[in-house]
């Protein structure tokens, strides 16, 4: 069992490299290059580049999610929850779902893979997008946190877990209604993924 639950380990990394390095690719070097491409070379992108891409991102984001739910299964048989695996979880759960219930679905429609207004379909796509990249920051950190950072399992929702999850709540909300505002940039969604990632671990460590 010890034996599975280490490749079960192994796995869920490996799948996880392989999402969030294609979530970095899409926002800091694909992105930049649809701008900067000749019509030819858009259009050749479009139609052999990026579908093969976002077939490793949603695929990645697919295995990655299925080796945590047994992960957590696994913590959950043998340990309490504490604060920071309920905040990683969550917001990778709120990941998955933007990949496979608005990013591939719009984007379908963005590379003209099927019918539908393609800029407003691109611009849905990217600000999901963007907002995984910005919760991979402080996702990952809780992650490595709830193993290595010194915090007694919780037997309840605490005070600090609850304004954690009321602002994850609010980001994802935004990432379906709202707009990009400071995301809109590579630099600024850098800079807000480092600032989320410090309030959020702030609001642990203080409140």
């Amino acid at each position: 069992m010890e034996e599975i639950n280490f490749i079960s380990r192994w796995l869920h990394l490996m799948f996880g490299i392989t999402w969030i390095g294609m979530l970095y690719y899409f926002n800091f070097v694909q992105g930049g290059y649809f701008k900067a491409a000749s019509a030819e070379g858009l259009a050749d992108a479009k139609a052999k580049l990026a579908p093969s891409a976002l077939w490793w991102f949603r695929w990645g984001a697919m295995f990655t999610f299925l080796t945590g739910l047994y992960l957590l299964h696994t913590i959950g048989a043998t340990l309490k929850f504490n604060q920071y695996i309920i905040a990683g979880a969550t917001m990778g759960t709120l990941m998955f779902l933007n990949v496979w219930l608005i990013i591939w679905p719009a984007q379908q429609i963005a590379l003209g893979m099927k019918p539908g207004d393609g800029p407003a379909a691109g611009a849905k796509a990217l600000l999901a997008s963007r907002t995984n990249t910005l919760f991979s920051g402080p996702m990952a950190y809780f992650m490595l946190a709830s193993a290595h950072k010194a915090q007694s399992p919780t037997d309840g929702l605490g005070t600090d877990l609850w304004i954690v999850l009321a602002i994850i709540a609010l980001l994802e909300i935004n990432a379906i209604f709202g707009k990009q505002g400071p995301l809109a940039s590579v630099a600024g969604v850098i800079h807000m993924s480092l600032l989320l990632t410090a309030v959020l671990a702030g609001v642990f460590y203080f409140v």
